[in-house]
């Protein structure tokens, strides 16, 4: 996470004062780039009103901030520093999600971990998630790399149902922490996972992932499960519990399901 540890940057967040210096122009919600700062510390951050969310056919008016709070929760859960810390408070334009900004780079060889490409410049150890043709008709490919922090990554998105993980929502910080960001549209009840990390669809899950994922169900039984019922609603948490469950019984990572589109448009 950078200059600030967790608990530092979560109270920064919870109790800084902030003061709006820019949109983000590209999102499609009002994503407002912000100084936070207080007595000790100060960071940037983005800040998400719920009065700047747009309507969505699928989701709830007015609860996608709270969603992003969840997945900031169960990311905690995994002890992974998936989502960087976040939280939901009062600011400037009303109630509304405040997360971490994180400053971003690129890996040791010069290429972001999710990439569209020619297929003959194709990295080695790279993950094949689609063949296409460019703007002028050339081949491309999307895929992403072998990575141990995207694995993990993916994993979450499963247990969230996160319809939205383009590759410009991989951010790999200063630290080589890779952190993904926009959980507006999670934790519906209903498959809706869309991704451009399908690279390891079917694979069976590693040990360490096991372990966590077990953990995780056990959590959603407890504290967490609390936590994300003031959040989501009492249906998705269960939900989420049964996806882990799901996980578990399976064994493996899953492919997509029919009837709903696997990659997020555009992917990037």
């Amino acid at each position: 996470m950078g200059q600030l540890d967790v608990a530092t940057a979560l109270d920064l967040l919870r109790h800084g004062e902030i003061a709006v210096e820019g949109r983000l122009v590209d999102a499609s919600n009002a994503t407002l780039f912000c100084e936070i700062s207080s007595e000790s510390s100060a960071a940037r951050c983005v800040y998400k009103p719920v009065a700047g969310e747009r309507p969505l056919w699928d989701f709830p008016d007015g609860t996608l901030a709270g969603r992003e709070v969840a997945a900031y929760a169960v990311s905690e859960a995994t002890g992974w520093d998936v989502v960087p810390p976040t939280v939901l408070r009062e600011g400037p334009f009303g109630p509304g999600m405040v997360q971490l900004w994180i400053d971003t780079d690129d890996d040791d060889d010069g290429h972001p971990l999710v990439d569209v490409m020619a297929p003959t410049s194709l990295p080695p150890g790279w993950l094949r998630v689609l063949d296409a043709l460019g703007s002028d008709g050339e081949p491309v490919v999307l895929a992403h790399a072998d990575d141990e922090r995207l694995r993990r990554m993916t994993v979450l998105d499963v247990v969230l149902n996160n319809a939205d993980r383009k590759g410009g929502h991989v951010l790999i910080g200063p630290d080589e922490v890779v952190h993904g960001v926009d959980h507006g549209v999670s934790f519906h009840t209903e498959p809706k996972l869309r991704t451009v990390l399908w690279g390891w669809a079917g694979e069976p899950l590693q040990a360490a992932e096991v372990e966590v994922l077990d953990g995780l169900r056990q959590d959603l039984l407890g504290g967490l499960g609390t936590t994300l019922a003031d959040l989501v609603s009492r249906h998705e948490v269960l939900a989420c519990r049964r996806r882990v469950e799901r996980l578990l019984h399976e064994g493996r990572l899953p492919f997509p399901v029919e009837g709903w589109p696997a990659i997020p448009w555009p992917p990037f």
